[in-house]
């Protein structure tokens, strides 16, 4: 169980599930699964999206852009949502975040949905990402003070940064699994005080390396693994103000 906070700083919780290639597809499938899951997302849209894949070959990382077409269904707050698209299921969770029982709960389903429709032949990736949008206290802060992930500067290099990137990469379960933590400039908030994107994406690294029966159990596992990358992110000082308590705020950590 990870931390509670009365003002977390998650915006936006994505599970995702992409099938393996042999497994079979046709333009049925989103109608068939809402049928098993419009008690919970009874609203329906079609949408044209557009996804960045990044595959590692021998030339090194390459980015592709791809728009498909995608079927949504939404609970009827709109705060979660199911997407569908070619041999593709993601769970989207806005903020408020409802706790990991309750996000969890509609991961079950949807999954469990679609797995009694398809002959899914296998997990080509399953992700757990957590987006938290991180507003500062002041105008001037140290990273170093909130952050125990940052971009290092040296003392011979300029203190002001216009703008920065800093990412890494962990490996998990012998490198079954990945974990790309990035911390990025978001555009300021309305006080004019900085404002920080924390962006934390579990997946699986390699392809057909879960069990479709044990897909739920991976996210069991990606989810703790993201509270912790979550609570090793960040200082005591940051914490403090997760604690603070404003109006409307509800949920939990990154988890």
């Amino acid at each position: 169980m990870g931390r509670r906070y009365p003002h977390p700083p998650l915006i936006e919780a994505v599970c995702e599930f992409r099938l393996a290639q042999d497994s079979s597809w046709d333009l049925t499938i989103p109608g068939l699964v809402y049928e098993k899951i419009k008690n919970e997302f009874p609203h329906r849209e079609q949408r044209l999206m557009q996804d960045m894949e990044i595959s590692r070959t021998q030339e090194g990382l390459q980015q592709q852009v791809r728009t498909s077409e995608r079927v949504l269904f939404f609970t009827k707050d709109r705060g979660m949502f199911v997407q569908l698209g070619p041999r593709l299921l993601a769970i989207n969770c806005l903020k408020p975040y409802p706790t990991w029982a309750g996000f969890k709960q509609n991961i079950g389903k949807a999954f469990k949905a679609l797995t009694d429709i398809v002959e899914v032949k296998g997990l080509q990736r399953i992700g757990l990402r957590y987006i938290n949008l991180i507003e500062m206290p002041s105008s001037l802060v140290r990273l170093e003070d909130y952050f125990e992930f940052y971009l290092f500067l040296g003392p011979r290099l300029s203190q002001n940064m216009a703008h920065f990137i800093a990412g890494c990469e962990f490996q998990y379960a012998i490198d079954r699994d990945r974990c790309r933590v990035q911390l990025t400039p978001a555009p300021s908030a309305s006080s004019g005080h900085p404002t920080l994107n924390l962006d934390i994406d579990y997946f699986l690294a390699k392809p057909r390396g879960v069990e479709v029966e044990s897909a739920i159990d991976w996210v069991e596992e990606a989810h703790n693994r993201v509270e912790e990358v979550f609570e090793g992110c960040i200082t005591d000082r940051l914490r403090e103000l997760f604690q603070e308590v404003k109006e409307n705020a509800s949920g939990e950590s990154a988890g």
